[in-house]
């Protein structure tokens, strides 16, 4: 787009639409985050102590600090040689005037969990499409379908119709998360209310802790069955700890997530088929927590591709499982499916996403899957979900995903009216053409922030090793904080953000119970290009060729660090990518931007292939329940997989981790059973750390740029004004998808 000379694509922004608006000012979006930071010093100037900025007025979504928490000590910190001290925080903004878009931010709502039995409808009614099932011999009566205890879900604003489907993009086999966020219900055992802060029932009717925090007690909905027909009840957790979690073919080193301070726990049933305990050595005060995020425990349409989850079909699978198929059944199945191995089918045939035969209790099931230009998902006529009027959910009848081959098509495709809500892949940099359409597609924009300190982050992959010299200088810390402070972080704001988001490091937003304070959000996050040549001459890279880049300590060649990006997500990782590597030109360093499509993307990660990685840092405002983007804690880790595999094994496998990773590591598995003071404690450690060490370095966010730009038809019901924006809270999934309906 365009500018005329002098004038910003913020100031543009408002220029052009602030009639449209009601605009009230320039800047930051008020209900989003903090006051913005000052500009950022010339490379000449040097950075000046100060007051520490003081945090925001917390939002709806933001959990409360402790009171009168006592400050925990500085972090530990490597012994480092001749380390620089850091940059000073920079300087208190002053109070922002209300800004543009503010208007756009709805109060944050949702449906709520009716958990009183006495309030169940007592009759229950059904979508006309099964009816006729019904009549011709086909299905149940719906009465026989709907379990006896249901999931009943008072919608936001009012009861729904039924009929119709749903329109959205996605960008190919590797969107998985589309679905999942949208379709899955989401189908945890226990999930999030609409605030994305407390625990509430979900496929579990009820949960209750004893012994003391060692033992979690589910309790079953009574009547509730697989979208096959067959009964839901204890076995389902019981066949996947015995046969799927403790079954070394898949699972060789079991999952930390199911233990306690290094300690297995177990599964098992409980008294009767509808209670099952989850038991622990050691009180593990954040096992209703996990069960409820977006964790490796959650659920089988999440997590069954990757064999956890905690339930899956036994009386499906089994078939798939040597230990209860013979040897010359199951190597036909292997051959048939064209699958090398009984492994690697039966990880296709967990696939929620993929495998249309697989029983779930999603409130949608997959028709046609995600390997197809169109992904169709088609309700689940046993769906558990009931509104308070005795509807069975979804109202709509199905999703239907259309491939949008990248980025720009998708979004074109929004600005048209083609979709009836989608806010996963829309661009922020279209917000003043989006408005502009608004009336001719339809539709209506809403802006939904979130409280995770960066929209687009590079992690370094500390674990490298294919090239010693580059692995090297990612294992040196001040390389490492070098290149964060040759970010010139103002200029990709107002270039991909508008200027809405809050240029800094990945801590959450201040409100934020881990939040380590503010002076954090600048820390080795502020643009300081001579800093940045001094520190990199400092550890040994003083050397350049002719055109000012960096030598090579072992050959004497250019230093090229190489930075994957990926293409058609949220927001545009590779031109965000190019704009640092011009910045990079300044701190002679040579950058290689590389896209690649989502799965090869994750693969090359799960090879430890990456040297640098672009992603997003959604969901680390839940530290310990989604740590994905803080430290390298996942299969695919971007950061290190070496030393994620080190931990998840407890040492067994992967690579030994440098010493402040291995504290963040301790303090992170030790925080599962601490209180909930000690907890906040720990936390706040471990941002301490990993700002500190620059295991990864923020851009801008706490803006609503990636996931948070949603646009809705305007007959599309049920829609809140503002969501909790996260991939914990699986958003749309936050606000029960299955509650959405067509107006007319």
């Amino acid at each position: 787009m365009a500018t005329s000379p002098g004038m910003s694509r913020r100031e543009l922004f408002g220029f052009g639409f602030k009639g449209a608006l009601g605009f009230a000012g320039m800047g930051l979006l008020a209900a989003c985050s903090q006051p913005p930071a000052p500009a950022a010093p010339k490379p000449a100037d040097a950075p000046k102590p100060a007051e520490a900025a003081k945090p925001a007025a917390a939002p709806p979504t933001a959990a409360p600090a402790p009171a009168a928490a006592a400050k925990p000590a500085e972090a530990a910190k490597p012994a480092d040689a001749a380390k620089p001290a850091a940059p000073a925080p920079a300087a208190a903004a002053a109070p922002a005037v209300p800004k543009l878009g503010a208007n756009l931010i709805g109060k944050l709502e949702g449906p709520t969990i009716i958990t009183d039995a006495a309030q169940w409808p007592k009759a229950f009614k059904e979508a006309p499409m099964l009816t006729e099932l019904v009549k011709a011999g086909k299905l149940p009566p719906v009465e026989q379908r709907v379990p006896q205890d249901p999931l009943v879900v008072k919608p936001v604003h009012e009861i729904g119709k039924y009929g119709g489907t749903w329109r959205r993009g996605f960008t190919g086999p590797g969107d998985k998360w589309n679905g999942w966020r949208a379709a899955t219900g989401p189908d945890h055992v226990l999930f999030w209310d609409y605030t994305g802060e407390q625990v509430v029932p979900n496929i579990a009717k009820d949960f209750k802790a004893e012994d003391g925090g060692r033992t979690l007690v589910l309790t079953l909905r009574r009547g509730m069955k697989w979208s096959d027909g067959t009964p839901f009840t204890a076995d389902a957790f019981t066949f996947w700890f015995d046969d799927m979690y403790s079954n070394k073919d898949l699972l060789p080193s079991g999952h930390s997530l199911l233990t306690i301070n290094g300690k297995p726990g177990k599964i098992e049933k409980g008294a009767d088929e509808y209670t099952v305990r989850y038991v622990f050595p050691e009180p593990y005060y954040l096992i209703a927590d996990v069960l409820a995020g977006s964790t490796a425990l959650t659920g089988h349409a999440f997590q069954g591709l990757n064999f956890m989850g905690s339930f899956a079909p036994g009386h499906y699978l089994k078939q798939y499982l040597p230990k209860y198929a013979s040897k010359e059944q199951l190597d036909g199945e292997v051959k048939a499916a064209g699958f090398d191995n009984w492994v690697n089918l039966l990880k296709f045939k967990n696939d929620w996403a993929l495998n249309p035969d697989l029983p779930v209790v999603t409130p949608w099931v997959t028709k046609q899957p995600i390997n197809n230009p169109t992904w169709v998902m088609e309700r689940n006529p046993y769906s558990i979900w009931v509104d308070t009027d005795g509807n069975q959910l979804p109202y709509l009848d199905k999703i239907q995903m259309t491939l949008a081959e990248n980025l720009e098509v998708l979004n074109l495709r929004a600005i048209a009216g083609e979709y009836d809500m989608q806010e996963r892949h829309v661009d922020a940099g279209k917000i003043p053409v989006i408005l502009e359409n608004q009336q001719r597609g339809n539709y209506k924009l809403y802006l939904d922030p979130g409280d995770y300190g960066s929209d687009c982050y590079i992690r370094f992959n500390l674990s490298y090793e294919a090239d010693p010299e580059i692995a090297k200088w990612i294992g040196t810390a001040d390389f490492r904080r070098a290149l964060s402070l040759g970010v010139e972080r103002d200029q990709l704001n107002e270039t991909f953000w508008l200027g809405l988001g809050t240029p800094g490091s990945l801590v959450p937003i201040e409100s934020n119970k881990y939040s380590p304070g503010p002076e954090y959000r600048k820390l080795w996050h502020t643009y300081d290009p001579k800093k940045a040549n001094e520190m990199l001459d400092a550890v040994g890279l003083s050397k350049k060729d002719s055109e000012g880049y960096r030598l090579r300590t072992d050959n004497g060649q250019r230093l090229r660090i190489e930075l994957q990006t990926r293409g058609g997500q949220f927001l545009q990782y590779t031109r965000i990518g190019e704009m640092i590597r011009d910045q990079w030109k300044r701190i002679g360093i040579d950058l290689i931007v590389q896209e690649n499509e989502r799965s090869l993307a994750e693969r090359r990660n799960a090879g430890n292939e990456n040297q640098l990685d672009a992603w997003v840092a959604d969901g680390s405002e839940h530290m310990f329940t989604f740590p994905d983007q803080i430290f390298p804690s996942t299969i695919t880790a971007a950061g290190g997989i070496l030393f994620a595999k080190w931990y998840l094994s407890n040492g067994k496998e992967g690579k030994e981790p440098p010493p402040y990773l291995k504290e963040v590591y301790d303090l992170f598995r030790r925080g599962f059973g601490m209180p909930e003071a000690e907890r906040v404690q720990a936390g706040r450690q471990i941002w301490r750390i990993v700002t500190e060490e620059v295991i990864s370095f923020g851009t801008v966010g706490l803006s609503p740029a990636a996931q948070g730009v949603r646009v809705a038809k305007n007959n599309f019901g049920n829609i809140p004004a503002r969501m909790y924006n996260s991939p914990d809270g699986k958003n749309p999934g936050i606000s029960r998808p299955a509650t959405f309906y067509f107006k007319s």
